[in-house]
């Protein structure tokens, strides 16, 4: 950390330091030759300054897909990737990665984390870790802790007991910083055990810094800081985003009413310029090696397929090159590759299922059959966003990507929020299709939108819902139909009067031109699909969540596919039995017709190379590698654990450590698919395991005609649990890779803290016997190696 006499001064300089200048950055102090410091969301990739498609982002599979690997070396490749992307970006913090536990499935941000066990998603955060801080960019690990749900995620107090804290919500953390050492971490918005967050000195100093020896920044999830006092003595770094925020004059404030002693906020500049200094931001700092560049697109495809999780083939993959695919479903065209919120990125391509086989070269026949969502997709022709002030003056142009328009934070170059009045997109649109075209308008506040010289919409667009955050991000549509001829071209354009900015708010625009070209009626369009089914040899239906059932900011009321997306997979299967069930979602849905599909593939929300790593897995030029990082249950009402609702403001973990598998376990309940689960397209025989010294080794054979990669998992499981205690733990896994008939060898850790509880303060072994279940998944196992500690 910086010596104390580095801090040449005064306390108003200080105190500046430590609360954002605007929405992403930190300001610049010339005085110790510092820089500003520039954040950007992520985790999948980097925005940047903008939310916006001015600078398009890589954009990688989402972090449960990544979890699928189970690979921690392929993570840290993904982590170098990212780090490249920032450098190239400008920017010095990642704010990822995602940390939290899948507690319950309908946690509405549960794609953006890795796993419902926290040895697994704090090993393949680690490795992520290592590859972004590898490339000169810092982390902030997220959202230390309990923020495992969305509803009331800013105010709910977490009461969960210290057992199942320690052992569960603060464990991935734990293991990041220890394998990792992350140079940030994010505090929540909640409150755990009655102290909020971003003031919580029992678990920021005392267990973070304190017990874990963390060295790093701690920030605020962004308007998370609430008191000056409590914050800056609670361990708090940062309070983002700024200019107005409870550091800056308000701290400085607060040490001269001798609130807060100065030497504290000293302790919280050192860690900014450390922060500063490691990732370039300070004057002298060495720039960190940029390395062999990396293919992003290359490297997304590879990410893609490997989380791809296979749960059925009666043999039907790989598909033969020369097939008759009927390709159904309306994600097989408009293709959801990430989830909603601050993980948002905009790609500069995505490749649908669609673009995928047809590149491949397939022989494709296409039909809509069913859509997830009511809403429209962002419009697809040229569009352009013009800002304009009160009197008409033109403030800037920017070209868009779609007709997504998201200014949040950071207004693009030469507008200022503050005079700006109007913000008009348009374009030209020539039809394909004739008929009856469908235009939305999704926003909130006045619009007046205009095709082909007529006003078709002009109104004021109120939220409905009483969630701040789900309002804004998905407003309430406004759809009208149009009647347009093909090849003719016709003029759009969308006008929104952006209302006065109040006094200490951050700069938001946010709005969507939507269209869709003509479609048949739903009944329609799902005889069309049963009918093309039919006549195919074989049937890829594309089925999963939208953006209004998936999403940050609220979470989910039901796991079942919105819209009328099981009866088309049912009718679909019906009409042919060689059915391969492709499902895009970022988390766990009922399937319940999975036992009448020919294939299951889950390919999760599988970033913008999904739909080549689809034809890549189809025809086997890629193996499937994923295997679940989190329990798919038959039906929400056998979960064990599913309450994401706080009561009078709290949420009560009374589940104590028995959370995921480890309460499927209790429960005597069989899932639809076990943790750990997944097929390849090799078979593999468990030759041997033996323990020793803390390391399991465990021999493989790949016993099937072609090369393949095997998850290698460990579960430990003492002889006589007794009711407080789960019958079983991950302890551990490896990846193998084999050709065929070869054999491989693997050996895993087997840390003595697999065989300890929290008790009394601290950690505690309970001797007795164990035995380690080694297999392919939790429900697979294969080998039993006896142990003792």
């Amino acid at each position: 950390m910086t010596k104390p006499d580095d801090l040449n001064l005064d306390l108003d300089a200080k105190a500046r330091l430590l609360a954002g200048r605007d929405m992403w950055t930190l300001p610049d102090e010339p005085a110790l030759g510092l820089g500003p410091i520039v954040m950007s969301d992520g985790p999948i990739g980097v925005r940047g300054l903008e939310w916006s498609s001015a600078d398009p982002s890589i954009a990688l599979p989402s972090p449960t897909a990544l979890a699928a690997t189970w690979d921690v070396a392929l993570l840290r490749r993904a982590g170098a990737l990212l780090a490249q992307e920032a450098r190239r970006k400008g920017v010095h913090v990642l704010l990822a990665p995602t940390v939290n536990l899948q507690r319950s499935p309908l946690g509405g941000r549960h794609f953006e984390c890795f796993s419902e066990d926290p040895l697994l998603g704090g090993l393949l955060a680690a490795g992520y870790v290592r590859g972004v801080q590898g490339g000169g960019v810092a982390v902030t690990v997220k959202h230390f802790v309990a923020n495992d749900f969305e509803t009331e995620r800013m105010t709910a107090d977490v009461v969960v007991p210290e057992r199942a804290l320690r052992e569960l919500y603060l464990r991935p953390f734990e293991i990041v910083v220890r394998e990792a050492g992350p140079w940030g971490v994010m505090a929540a918005y909640n409150s755990v055990n009655g102290t909020t967050m971003s003031e919580n000195d029992l678990l920021i100093n005392g267990v973070l810094r304190g017990e874990w020896g963390f060295d790093g920044f701690v920030v605020s999830d962004w308007f998370g800081a609430r008191d000056t006092v409590g914050a800056a003595r609670g361990g708090l770094d940062v309070a983002m985003p700024g200019p107005d925020t409870v550091y800056g004059a308000a701290l400085a404030q607060a040490v001269r009413d001798g609130q807060i002693a100065e030497d504290v906020v000293d302790a919280h500049v050192r860690r900014v310029i450390d922060l500063a200094r490691r990732t370039g931001a300070a004057s002298g700092a060495e720039p960190p090696e940029a390395g062999e560049e990396i293919d992003g697109p290359g490297l997304a495809r590879e990410l893609a397929a490997r989380s791809f999780t296979l749960l059925r083939n009666d043999g039907i993959l790989p598909l033969a090159r020369d097939a008759r695919i009927a390709l159904i479903g309306g994600l097989a065209t408009d293709a959801r590759v990430m989830g909603g919120g601050s993980a948002q990125v905009f790609p500069a391509r995505v490749a649908s299922p669609l673009d995928g086989l047809t590149a491949a070269g397939l022989d494709v026949a296409y039909e809509r059959g069913a859509d997830p969502s009511v809403r429209l997709p962002a419009a697809r022709f040229p569009l352009r966003a013009e800002a304009r002030d009160a009197v008409g003056a033109v403030l800037g142009e920017v070209g868009l990507g779609d007709g997504e328009l998201r200014w949040i934070g950071r207004m693009p170059a030469g507008i200022d929020r503050d005079a700006l009045r109007t913000v008009t997109v348009s374009g030209t649109y020539v039809p394909e299709t004739g008929g009856t075209h469908r235009f939305e308008v999704q926003g909130l506040g006045r619009y007046r939108l205009e095709v082909d010289g007529e006003v078709r919409f002009d109104g004021v667009i109120e939220p409905d819902s009483d969630d701040v955050f789900a309002s804004f991000m998905f407003p309430p549509p406004r759809t009208v139909p149009v009647e347009l001829a093909a090849g003719r071209e016709v003029a759009v354009r969308l006008v929104h009067t952006v209302d006065e900015r109040p006094a200490g708010s951050f700069s938001a625009v946010s709005f969507t031109l939507a269209h869709r070209e003509p479609t048949a009626p739903a009944d329609e369009l799902m005889e069309r699909a049963v009918a093309a089914a039919a006549a195919a040899d074989v049937a890829v239906v594309v089925v999963g969540t939208s953006a209004e059932v998936e999403s940050e900011g609220f979470d989910r009321t039901s796991l079942r596919l919105p819209g009328r997306q099981d009866e088309l997979v049912a009718r679909v299967a019906a009409a042919n039995p060689r059915t391969i069930a492709v499902i895009n979602a970022g988390s766990p849905v009922e399937l319940p017709w999975r036992g009448d599909v020919a294939a299951l593939l889950l390919t999760w929300f599988p970033g913008q190379e999904g739909g080549h790593a689809l034809a890549d897995v189809l025809l086997g030029d890629r193996e499937p590698g994923g295997r679940l990082p989190t329990t798919w249950p038959a039906e929400l009402a056998d979960c064990p654990v599913t309450d994401v609702t706080p009561a009078g403001g709290v949420l009560r973990y009374d589940e104590g450590v028995f959370v995921g598998y480890a309460a499927w376990d209790r429960a005597g309940t069989k899932p639809a698919f076990a943790f750990g689960s997944g097929l390849g397209y090799t078979t593999w025989a468990y030759e041997e395991a033996r323990y020793s010294d803390g390391a399991l080794t465990v021999r493989v054979r790949n016993t099937g005609d072609r090369p393949g990669r095997e998850v290698v998992q460990a579960y430990l499981a003492p002889a006589d649990p007794g009711p407080d205690r789960p019958a079983r733990r991950l302890a551990g896994f490896a990846v193998a890779e084999a050709g065929p008939g070869e054999d491989a060898t693997v050996v895993i850790e087997i840390p003595r803290r697999a065989a300890e509880i929290w008790a009394d303060g601290g950690w505690r072994l309970v001797p007795g016997g164990y035995r380690l279940e080694t297999g392919r998944s939790l429900d697979d196992p294969r080998l039993s190696t006896p142990l003792a500690f």
